[in-house]
C-alpha cells in the first residue's frame, strides 16, 4: 500500500487498557457458551474439518456423537478436541454497532445461520451464461419466501464485488439479482488480428505462392490469438485466486461452515496438489473416475487446468490454505446446463465446409465435448478438495443452490490438534469414517500444513490494500473503532481488537503480539488519498496479556482528513498469521 513520506509506521509504546466510561460499549465480544471457543489463536494449530453426514436418499443424519467419528490425518487416528453438531453453532443474531461505530464483529456483518453466499461469475462465464444464471436466480429468489435462508450475492469481475449483504428478503435478493448485468468476460481478445507482413509483390504469381501467402497470414493470425488466450487465461486464474483469498478473508471470522454456490462456465485450474499423497486408486475413491482417467483426461500435457497449476502453484495452494482455514466449502454450479457437445457449432467455419460426411462437425463436436468434461472435472475438483458438492450436467442450476444450502442440517464440525507437530508445508491427507449404517460422508481431503503467516519475499501492505477494495468487511481478525474529530482537518481513529483473534507466541513467560493497524482516507472515486499506521510489536506480562483479551487491545491514531476525503477505510494486520481484518464507513460517522 502506498503511502505518504510522512506517514511512517509508529511503533506504540504503550496500550490502553483501560475503557473510559463514555465508551463502555466498545467491549469485548464473548462466545456463546454453548459453542466450544475455537478462535483463540496461539501456538496450538487447531484443524477443523466440516463434514456432511447423509444416508443414501440423500437425508441428512442427526444425533451422532463425536464418539460416532474417527478421524485420521495420514493414516494415524487423531483425538477429536472439538465436536459441533448441525444447528448448535451460529445462534448470534445480527446486531448493528452502536451509532457512531464501526464493527466488523460476526455479529454485526454475519447472518443469524450457517454462511450461504453466491457468486455470480462474470470473469469465467460467457456473456449468455451469464444471463441464463441470472434469470435462474431470479426464479430462485421468488420462490425464497418461506426458505429462511439468509444469502450474500456476489459477483465476479475484474474482483469480487458485493451485490448484496447476507439478507433472507426475497424481494432485496431480487433486487440485487436484477442489479447484474451480464458482461463480456474480462480481457477477451478484442483487438483485430494483425494482417499479413507480406507486401503486395506482382512477381508473385500462382495458386502455389497464393497458398503460400495464405498460410503465412493464418499461421500470424493463430499465433496472435493464442498470445491473447494465453493472456486472458493468465488473468482470469490471478483473478479468480485473489477472489478465493478475498472469501476467505470476508469470511473467515464468522462460526461454523460457509457454503459458496459459485455458478460458472468454467474454472482454470483445480485444487488439486502435485505432491499428494496417494495413489491413483486412492485418489479415485473419494472422486469417482477421476483417478487414472483423472490424469490423463482433466490433468494431461497442456490441460488448461493443470497448465495454470503448474505457473501459479504457490498462489493456488496459498489459496487453498485460506480457503480451508476459513472452513469454506465450494459448490460450483456449471452453467452450460444439459448438454450434447454439439452446442455453438452452427456458425463454426467448418460449418460451412464441403465436407458430405460432416467429418468436420462430428470432430468438432467431440472436441467440445471433450473439452466439457474437463471443465467439469475441474468443477468437481475443486468441490471435492473443500468438501462442497459440483452441480453439473443440469438444466435447473437453482436446484443446485437449494441442494447446498439443505447440506448446512447435515454438517458435523469436527476439530483436532494434529500430533504431527512439524509444520513443514507438505500436503496432509484427512480422512473420516462415521460408524453409523450405510451412509455417505463428505469432508475437504487434506490441508497444506504451512507455518502462519507471509512468506519472506511476500508483501503483507499489498494483502491489506487488496482487502480494503473490497466493498465488505474482512473478519479474520475482528475489531470495533470509532472516529471523532479532535481539531479542524483532524480525526482520532480508535481501535479496540478482540485479541482472541490474534495469535500470541510464548516469549520467556510473556506473551508476544504483532499487529499493523492502519486508518486510510479515501475520495468518491475509490482512491486512497491519505493512510496513517501504527504498529504493535511487543511482549506482555501474563497479567497485562490476560487484560487485553478480557477488554481488548485498545490502539488510537491521529491523523489529518485529507480534502476531498469521504470514505474512512480501517484495517487491522496479524504480522504473525497474515490474518486481516477491514471495516468501511462514511467519514466522519
Amino acid at each position: 500500500m502506498s503511502r505518504n513520506p510522512s506517514f511512517r509506521t509508529v511503533i506504540i509504546l504503550s496500550l490502553i487498557i483501560n475503557i473510559s466510561p463514555g465508551s463502555t460499549f466498545l467491549s469485548a465480544q464473548g462466545t456463546p457458551g454453548d459453542v466450544p471457543s475455537i478462535t483463540i489463536r496461539t501456538n496450538t494449530r487447531l484443524v477443523i474439518v466440516d463434514v456432511v453426514v447423509k444416508d443414501k436418499k440423500g437425508q441428512p443424519v442427526p444425533g451422532l456423537k463425536a464418539d460416532d467419528f474417527t478421524l485420521e490425518e495420514g493414516g494415524k487416528k487423531q483425538k477429536i478436541s472439538v465436536f459441533i453438531p448441525p444447528g448448535v453453532a451460529k445462534k448470534l443474531a445480527p446486531a448493528p454497532p452502536p451509532s457512531g461505530v464501526f464493527s466488523n464483529h460476526p455479529e454485526s456483518v454475519g447472518p443469524a445461520g450457517s454462511p450461504l453466499v453466491l457468486v455470480l461469475d462474470a470473469t469465467n462465464s460467457l456473456f449468455t451464461q451469464q444471463a441464463y444464471a441470472r434469470a435462474s436466480m431470479l426464479n430462485y429468489a421468488a420462490n425464497q419466501s418461506q426458505s429462511g435462508h439468509s444469502m450474500a450475492v456476489l459477483a465476479l469481475t475484474d474482483r469480487l464485488h458485493v451485490l448484496q449483504d447476507f439478507t433472507s428478503d426475497p424481494t432485496t435478493l431480487a433486487t440485487a439479482l436484477k442489479n447484474f448485468r451480464p458482461q463480456e468476460p474480462i480481457l477477451r481478445p478484442a483487438a483485430a488480428p494483425p494482417g499479413s507482413t507480406m507486401s503486395p509483390d506482382s512477381s508473385v504469381r500462382g495458386q502455389a505462392a497464393l497458398a503460400n501467402a495464405l498460410a503465412s497470414a493464418q499461421a500470424e493470425i493463430a499465433a496472435f490469438n493464442n498470445l491473447q488466450i494465453g493472456h486472458e487465461i493468465e488473468r482470469r486464474t490471478l483473478i479468480t485466486i485473489e477472489a478465493m483469498r478475498s472469501l476467505a478473508r470476508m469470511l473467515g471470522g464468522l462460526q461454523g461452515r460457509k457454503t459458496v454456490v459459485w455458478l460458472t462456465g468454467t474454472l482454470p485450474f483445480d485444487l488439486i496438489p502435485e505432491d499428494r499423497p496417494m495413489s491413483d486408486a486412492e485418489l479415485d475413491a473419494v472422486l469417482p473416475g477421476q483417478g487414472s482417467a483423472r490424469s490423463a483426461a482433466v490433468n494431461g500435457g497442456g490441460a488448461q487446468a493443470s497448465e495454470q497449476r503448474s505457473l501459479y502453484a504457490k498462489e493456488i495452494r496459498d489459496a487453498e490454505s485460506q480457503l480451508a482455514s476459513a472452513n469454506i466449502a465450494i459448490y460450483p454450479v456449471d452453467l452450460h446446463g444439459l448438454v450434447g457437445g454439439a452446442e455453438n457449432l452452427a456458425t463454426a467455419s467448418f460449418a460451412h465446409s464441403n465436407d458430405i460426411n460432416n467429418a468436420s462437425l462430428a470432430n468438432a463436436a467431440l472436441g467440445q465435448s471433450s473439452v466439457l468434461v474437463n471443465s467439469q472435472g475441474t468443477l468437481k475438483e475443486i468441490a471435492a478438495e473443500t468438501g462442497g458438492k459440483a452441480y453439473t450436467n443440469q438444466n435447473e442450476i437453482q436446484q443446485g443452490v437449494a441442494l447446498a444450502a439443505a447440506d448446512e442440517t447435515a454438517s458435523y464440525e469436527l476439530g483436532y490438534y494434529p500430533e504431527n507437530k512439524k509444520w513443514d508445508g507438505k500436503y496432509r491427507n484427512i480422512k473420516v469414517k462415521v460408524a453409523h449404517g450405510d451412509t455417505e460422508v463428505r469432508y475437504r481431503k487434506g490441508y497444506f500444513a504451512n507455518e502462519p503467516g507471509p512468506t519472506k519475499d511476500h508483501n503483507p501492505e499489498q494483502d491489506v490494500a487488496s482487502a480494503l477494495q473490497v466493498n465488505a468487511p474482512a473478519t479474520q481478525v475482528s475489531f470495533m473503532a470509532q472516529a471523532k474529530a479532535t481539531d479542524p482537518g483532524k480525526i482520532r481513529v480508535v481501535f479496540l481488537v478482540d485479541a482472541h483473534t490474534l495469535s500470541a507466541e510464548d516469549a520467556g513467560g510473556s506473551k508476544k503480539m504483532n499487529v499493523s493497524i492502519y486508518a486510510s482516507v479515501y475520495d468518491p472515486s475509490g482512491k486512497n488519498i491519505g493512510t496513517r499506521s501504527i504498529k504493535v510489536d511487543r511482549a506482555f506480562d501474563a497479567v497485562t496479556y490476560q487484560q487485553i483479551l478480557d477488554k481488548g487491545m485498545m490502539v488510537p491514531i491521529d491523523m489529518d482528513v485529507p480534502v476531498g476525503g469521504k470514505e474512512l477505510r480501517l484495517a487491522v494486520l496479524d504480522n504473525k498469521t497474515g490474518l486481516i481484518g477491514t471495516v468501511t464507513g462514511p467519514l466522519g460517522q
